[in-house]
Order: C-alpha cells, then structure tokens, then sequence
C-alpha cells in the first residue's frame, strides 16, 4: 500500500484521497470471490483490476474534468463507498472455511504470523523488481518527470495528462491488492476497512525517508519506503503492548507522521545555521 501512496504522493506530487476506498474495494472484491469459491490468486489480481479502474477514474476526474486532486479522490473515495456497499451486498463479509494465500504455510505448520511474513515478503520483494523495472522504461520516466516539473515535461512534448492518468491507476491497483492480501490474511472484509489508509501510507513513506534520506537511488527509495512501514508497524506494535488503547491508534500515527514530517525540517534548519557559522567565521578570520 505504501509503494502505492509512493507514486501519487512523492513521484507525482499528488494528494491522492482515494486511498481509502480503493483499499476497501480491493478487500470487497477479494471478499465475494472467495465466498463463491473463488481462487485466491485470481481474487488478487481482480481486485488488482478493480483498484486500478477506481484510479483511472480519479485520473479522469483530474485530467479531463480537471478537477483539483484533492477534490477528484474525495469524489472517488465518497462514491467507491457505495461501490463496495453494492459489491459487497452488506458491510462485513466473513471468510469461513474458504482458501486463500497462506494455506500452504499453514498446511506446512507454519503459524498465522509467520505465513503472513512469508507471503508478504515474496509479493513486496515482487512489486519492488517491477516497480523499479517499469519506472526505469521511457513512460515510468516521464511519471517520475511529470512530478519534477511538469512545465518542462509538456515542452518536450510529453502528454502529462496521459501520464497522470497511468499513476493514479497504477497507484490504486498496488493499493487495492494490499487490501485483498489484508482480507485473506485477517479473514473478513469489511467496508470501511480503508479509513486511515491514507495516513499508513503516508507515515511509512516519511519514516522511510527519515531513516534513509531521500537521497540514493530509485531502488534504494523502493526499500526505504518498505522499511518505513515496517518502522511504522513495530512502532505500533509496541505502543499497543505498552497499554495504549486501540481507539488511540489514528491519534498515534497523526502524532508519528507529523513527527517524521517536522524532523527533517528541523535537521535542514540545523545544517543551514551551521554553515552559515562556519562562513561568518571564515569572514571574519579572512578580514
């Protein structure tokens, strides 16, 4: 999900609000599939599909309709509600006695956290080859570009709308296939299983960037963000153990991510006021 977020909010420099409800979407999906005897791999990957068809609406919304970003995912996020309703046929599906992905680790003795860890290790190390594949191809150039400077990417005759459109999509399919692993991992599908996505995403990409800086290559910043989230959920994790109650956690993780925002800020500040001193010095000892 967080390499999803990655690609609207860092290489487009786009507030993405749609999130939330094409996270749920892919969970819903998944959901009706497997409940109608489904495969797991082939629930994954409609509900792949249909994150990404949610995307692409948000990507016309913006590109053809030219509503702002912020105000395109609201409208999408606000509608896929509904969406799932329908999909759904009510708000919590629960997945009894049907397959999915982590069978085999339990069948191989493995425990629920341990075939999770598998599973979701193969996928992310999976995405991160074609992601870093992809975006180093002439249109996953003109993405990352179009987020740099988009007047300099229309002068070179690059359609920006097109590659707009191709991110927002992308985004939202990497995010609603998270939501179907989560639904086969926790065993339910439940329509607002998306609220706060957004701010997961969010805080693991700025954890990330904290710990890595955002310098290094395009790979290294695939795996920063995937440390990020991994940061972000031991973090969690051990505030939960501490006593804290569940109904704090959106507190918790606004808390994080405006941490993690302000940090590099005060860092940069810090540096900035440091060389202005060593100048001033070398000024004054050169006078």
């Amino acid at each position: 999900m967080a390499l999803g977020v990655y690609i609207t909010f860092r290489l487009l420099d786009i507030a993405d609000l749609t999130v939330d409800g094409s996270f749920a979407t892919g969970g819903a999906v998944c959901a009706v599939i497997l409940v109608n005897g489904g495969d797991p791999i082939v629930a994954i990957l409609v509900s792949t599909l249909a994150g990404c068809l949610a995307g692409w609406v948000t990507g016309f919304l913006l590109t053809k309709c030219h509503i702002p970003a912020i105000l395109a995912g609201i409208l999408s996020q606000i509608g896929l509600y509904s969406i799932n309703l329908r999909i759904m046929g009510k708000s919590n599906i629960p997945l009894l006695s049907t397959k999915s992905l982590y069978d085999w680790g339990y069948s191989a003795g493995l425990k629920t956290t341990q075939a999770s860890m598998i599973v979701g290790l193969l996928i992310t190390v999976m995405i991160i080859a074609i992601l870093y594949w992809f975006f180093g191809t002439e249109l996953g150039s003109a993405i990352r570009a179009t987020g740099n400077n988009e007047q300099m990417v229309r002068a070179v005759g690059v359609n920006t709308n097109f590659t707009k459109l191709v991110g927002t999509t992308l985004s939202n399919g990497l995010i609603a296939l998270s939501g179907a692993l989560i639904t086969q991992q926790q065993g339910f599908a439940d329509v607002k299983m998306g609220i706060g996505a957004i701010v997961i995403g969010l805080a693991s990409i700025v954890i990330g960037e904290v710990v890595f800086g955002n310098h290094g290559n395009f790979l290294v910043r695939l795996i920063a963000i995937v440390t990020g989230s991994i940061i972000y959920r031991l973090i969690i994790a051990l505030v939960l153990q501490a006593g804290l109650s569940t109904d704090d956690l959106k507190l918790l993780t606004a808390i994080v991510v405006g941490v993690a925002l302000t940090i590099p800020h005060i860092l940069s500040n810090r540096k900035q006021v440091a060389l202005y001193k060593k100048l001033t010095k070398e000024v004054d000892e050169n006078a």
